[in-house]
């Protein structure tokens, strides 16, 4: 047992050394736990920020004044007035996302009892802003026009006085979930990255043929590539968590960060355990990485991180709570956004053991052929006459 375990950490450290010398892969860690994880959660692409938007004021009244001055950041960029000929022009450009042309005689009509019409010019281009920020327009225009009938500026009374109480995000800012999605994004990516691209970096140099003629079994080989690329990922999440995310973002964290951590070994077992398997059926790098686009879109997309769950197909749900990413997901949620303790989320740390296990048979079911072929063929390279 001894040097079952003693086997296990000194190839685990001769990981270590070679992921230390592999730059890119260096690199790749840093930027996934950094600069990903801010530019991500002060960008977001579904929020309104800094529209631009231009005016066509053919009536010049003090009501299509007042339409003019609603607009203002951070939702909208301050307002171009144009004329009705650059209105297209300005369109075609890319300029602009939003054109409001006020015609002329609106107030007077308006005043009138009529109805007049106001067009409003949209860059569909730009989706996330066009879909968002229509309404916004549609919102702010009938509300000058509503206070401006009415003679006054005020709200509505109401029979009801509804009291809006937002938890686990007082201000509504989405940079605190959009962080911590990336942060479960990398932890995936990563965790399957580096020990597929271990693997497969031995078989090229053909190191694996050297370790399979070493007192050393498989299952030694393939635990150390777990823990030494495991450790790796966990405390560059943990750096993440504490230095981006609470130091840099000033994002609050509600729950117990050693919960997540025991909730992010379970799942770097598991997507550990996926790398290897993936990396042993793939011929090459170039084959385990797009293996690697095949695996990794539907965990990201069907786990509910970006997408929450309640608005899938039942059967999908049903699917992806085969996956250990959907419980890394819900447990991640729980302890960081919710503050959900020990009694709660263990039970999701309790789910993910099964998935973690399932992935760990897969993946010495195919590296034990794996290595058995190996085995084989350096057998023969060190006695060619047996070929005969």
């Amino acid at each position: 047992m001894r040097l079952f375990s003693s086997n296990i950490f000194q190839l685990g450290i001769k990981e270590l050394r070679g992921l230390a010398r592999d730059g890119m892969l260096l690199l790749l860690i840093v930027y996934a736990f950094t600069l990903q994880i801010y530019t991500g959660s002060s960008a977001l692409p579904e929020t309104l920020n800094n529209a631009a938007i231009a005016i066509v004021d053919e009536d010049q009244s003090p009501l299509s004044g007042r339409i003019s001055t609603a607009f203002y950041p951070p939702y909208f960029a301050p307002p171009k007035q144009i004329s009705i000929a650059e209105m297209d022009k300005r369109m075609d450009a890319g300029l602009d996302t939003f054109a409001l042309n006020i015609p002329p005689d609106f107030q007077r009509r308006l005043m009138a009892g009529q109805q007049p019409a106001i067009q409003l010019n949209i860059d569909a281009t730009r989706m996330s802003q066009a879909f968002s920020g229509g309404g916004y327009v549609q919102n702010i225009v009938t509300s000058e026009v509503q206070e401006y009938v009415n003679r006054y500026r005020g709200a509505t009374t109401v029979p009801v006085d509804l009291t809006l109480r937002s938890r686990f995000n007082p201000e509504l800012d989405k940079s605190w979930f959009g962080s911590i999605n990336n942060i479960i994004t990398a932890i995936t990516m990563l965790s399957i990255v580096l020990t597929g691209a271990a693997l497969i970096r031995e078989r090229e140099h053909g190191t694996v043929e050297h370790l399979l003629v070493m007192p050393v079994t498989p299952l030694e080989i393939m635990l150390s590539k777990v823990w030494s690329m495991g450790l790796v990922v966990l405390v560059a999440s943990a750096f993440s968590l504490f230095v981006v995310v609470k130091g840099l973002l000033a994002i609050p964290i509600e729950g117990s960060l050693s919960l997540f951590l025991l909730g992010t070994a379970l799942q770097l077992f598991a997507m550990t355990s996926m790398g290897i398997f993936l990396a042993t059926v793939a011929g090459s790098m170039p084959q385990f990485g797009m293996l690697l686009i095949l695996f990794l879109l539907p965990l990201q997309v069907l786990s509910g991180a970006m997408t929450p769950r309640e608005s899938m197909p039942d059967i999908i749900q049903y699917i992806m709570l085969l996956a250990p990413n959907t419980h890394f997901v819900i447990l991640a949620q729980s302890v960081l956004f919710r503050g959900g303790g020990w009694m709660w989320s263990g039970r999701n740390c309790w789910r993910c053991s099964p998935s973690a296990r399932r992935s760990s048979f897969l993946r010495f079911a195919a590296s034990g052929g794996f290595c058995a072929e190996r085995r084989k063929s350096a057998h023969f390279q060190a006695f060619p006459d047996e070929l005969n």
